[in-house]
């Protein structure tokens, strides 16, 4: 059976409602999946495509946009996850994304999504980053959280793939000390994205906000909007109507730059040495700002 029958096989089922595939087009823009819009001349949906070894990354996502749809702003609903023999897939509906969201309105509804809050950091299943593992186990202390299932996980990683020698002087100090960022800091665990830069976020053509990819789990909100500041960053109007909706702490203008060190590890990890010393750097900033 061709992946193509198949998948006319399984969303036909999840959406009780016949659909052959009649024609797939590639959609660029990804670096982890293939993508691809498939069509039966009336309806269309979104597919996600990957070795069947990335099943569970799949499976996740679907229950992380399954849990995104209880938030503030639109993500693409899922509709079913699987695998053939040598492919896993997510198919999720396909949005017809045209364009940047109203800044101000987006940043309104982040703010919103945020206030949704759980009783512990962390979230039911571990995770990715891009394509990396990422921990959730839950947990109550939000420094610990961060440490044992962000920082430490990325530095072994990077350790094995090498940059451990180059590291380790700036980041066991980093370790050590980042303690102090949360003197006077206790985040609430808010829903987060998890990987919220500007290429996850687009609009409908009416210009309702999407957002997509997630990295999703439970934690500091601050991480979001950190995020939000790498690779070219959100437009002003953003910052300014989350911070009239729920204003940022004081000291976020430190901590931007220690959570956004995690995702430039996770860069380095996935990507190579290009990242070594953006990492470093940013690590140095960080403990001459402590």
């Amino acid at each position: 059976m061709s992946l193509w029958h198949h998948l006319s096989e399984q969303i036909s089922l999840h959406t009780d409602s016949h659909f052959k595939i009649n024609h797939h087009a590639p959609i660029g823009g990804g670096c982890i999946n293939e993508a691809y819009r498939v069509s039966d001349g009336n309806s269309a949906y979104f597919v996600k495509l990957n070795s069947s070894q990335y099943h569970d990354m799949f499976e996740t996502e679907a229950l992380s946009l399954q849990e995104m749809q209880l938030g503030t702003v639109r993500v693409p609903k899922p509709i079913c996850s699987g695998q053939t023999e040598t492919q896993a897939y997510l198919v999720l509906e396909y949005l017809a994304l045209s364009g940047r969201p109203d800044p101000a309105l987006f940043g309104q509804q982040i703010a919103a999504m945020h206030q949704i809050t759980s009783n512990q950091h962390g979230w039911l299943r571990d995770n990715t980053i891009g394509a990396t593992p990422q921990l959730n186990n839950r947990s109550n202390n939000w420094v610990s959280f961060w440490r044992e299932q962000r920082l430490l996980p990325q530095l072994n990683l990077a350790h094995k793939n090498g940059y451990g020698s180059a590291l380790s002087p700036v980041t066991d100090k980093l370790l050590a000390d980042f303690e102090r960022l949360f003197d006077s800091y206790s985040p609430q665990p808010s829903m987060l994205h998890g990987d919220l830069w500007g290429g996850n976020a687009a609009a409908l053509a009416d210009g309702t906000a999407v957002i997509f990819d997630p990295a999703f789990y439970y934690g500091d909100r601050e991480t979001d909007i950190a995020m939000t500041q790498l690779f070219g960053g959100f437009e002003p109007r953003f910052y300014a109507a989350y911070n009239e909706a729920w204003p940022l702490d004081a000291g976020f203008a430190v901590r931007k730059t220690f959570y956004n060190f995690y995702h430039i590890l996770n860069h380095l990890n996935l990507f190579g040495g290009g990242y070594l010393g953006q990492a470093i750097s940013m690590a140095e900033k960080v403990l001459a700002e402590i």
